[in-house]
């Protein structure tokens, strides 16, 4: 099979199209022959940084294809499921940008009789933003049709692909959705992921128009950058409410504006995706499932979230249009499925 690996971490340079025998599906395990690999800013970090659970990595956390075989002690009934794949190469050396990959079966999803695309997308976005809209004092568990209604969600940075799935996921549940975006440009695509309302930062007062909209502030933000906006969330929260960050885009340093949060009884929460508990990794995977088969959320220009496709054998030019911030979604398409 061909496959992307790399043997040292480094710049994209270091990703090399290798042929490697197929691998065998171990005990509860799955083979997947791979359709479509998506590519996210923590695969360019573990690429620049590690670590690397061997001595060779096949990059790429998300990904969708069809199951060929399956391991011991796994249902026959999964070969020919198409199906997404989440946290391939999480502590392991199968990453999604190859022909085929080995992962354990809790983390291959039936897809159903959506794209491969739509599945390649679903993995680190969607399931961080649901992270950020299940810890809360005010926020469900678990995310359905009408989970959110009553509630007001911002979205720091909604024409990222984090900042997309949060409006995405938050309107299915049916929240008021308010979204902050730096461009005309990039409003058209949060107003498309389907955005109650669109805040240009750069002209407009966040504060000022966000308590237009709710006047008794929002149960949940969605950060990208508290570094910079966490003076801006204070004064937008609501009693009790919660700041989820799940970026540092502004910098790993933030000043805490103690008095207005203690006075909210607000909570900040951190979100290391890899690191949830397991319980709510489960509840994510199968609340997503759920909204993708509803057909509650979408993936290309017309949902706000451009797709750009490169070959197998321009995976390192797709890890670099994710360090240059490309907006959208980076794909590689790893066959013809």
């Amino acid at each position: 099979m061909k496959a992307i690996v790399y043997e040292r971490t480094g710049d994209p340079s270091v990703l090399q199209l290798v042929d490697r025998p197929v691998p065998e599906p171990g005990r509860g395990e799955v083979l997947v022959r791979m359709a479509v690999s998506g590519v996210n800013p923590t695969d360019v970090k573990s690429r620049q940084q590690g670590p690397m659970p061997a001595d060779w990595q096949i990059p790429d956390q998300d990904g969708a294809g069809v199951v060929e075989a399956v391991g011991e002690g796994v249902d026959q009934e999964l070969l020919g499921e198409r199906v997404w794949i989440w946290d391939a190469a999480w502590q392991r050396p199968w990453g999604t940008s190859a022909e085929y990959t080995v992962v354990p079966v809790r983390q291959a999803v039936r897809l159903g009789d959506a794209s491969f695309d739509l599945g390649a997308c679903l993995g680190v976005p969607f399931r961080t933003a649901h992270r950020c809209l299940t810890a809360g004092e005010f926020m469900p568990d678990a995310l359905h049709a009408g989970a959110l209604t009553d509630h007001t969600v911002l979205v720091q940075g909604g024409a990222g692909a984090v900042g997309n799935a949060a409006i995405q996921l938050a309107r299915w549940g049916e929240a008021t959705v308010i979204a902050t975006v730096s461009s005309a440009e990039k409003a058209q695509l949060a107003a498309a992921a389907g955005a109650s309302h669109v805040i240009n930062y750069r002209e407009q007062d966040v504060v000022e128009e966000v308590r237009k909209i709710a006047p008794d502030g929002v149960h949940a933000v969605v950060e990208v950058a508290a570094a910079t906006n966490m003076d801006v969330d204070a004064q937008v929260m609501h009693e009790a409410g919660t700041v989820s960050i799940y970026a540092s885009d502004a910098g790993d340093q933030m000043n805490v504006p103690t008095m207005p949060l203690m006075l909210s009884n607000a909570r900040l929460q951190f979100v290391m995706l890899f690191r949830t508990p397991k319980a709510a990794k489960a509840q994510a995977v199968h609340d997503i499932a759920a909204a993708a088969a509803q057909g509650g959320i979408r993936v290309g220009e017309d949902a706000g979230l451009p797709l750009h496709r490169h070959p197998l054998s321009a995976a390192a030019q797709a890890h670099q249009a994710v360090e240059n911030s490309t907006v959208g979604r980076v794909l590689i398409t790893t066959s013809d499925q």
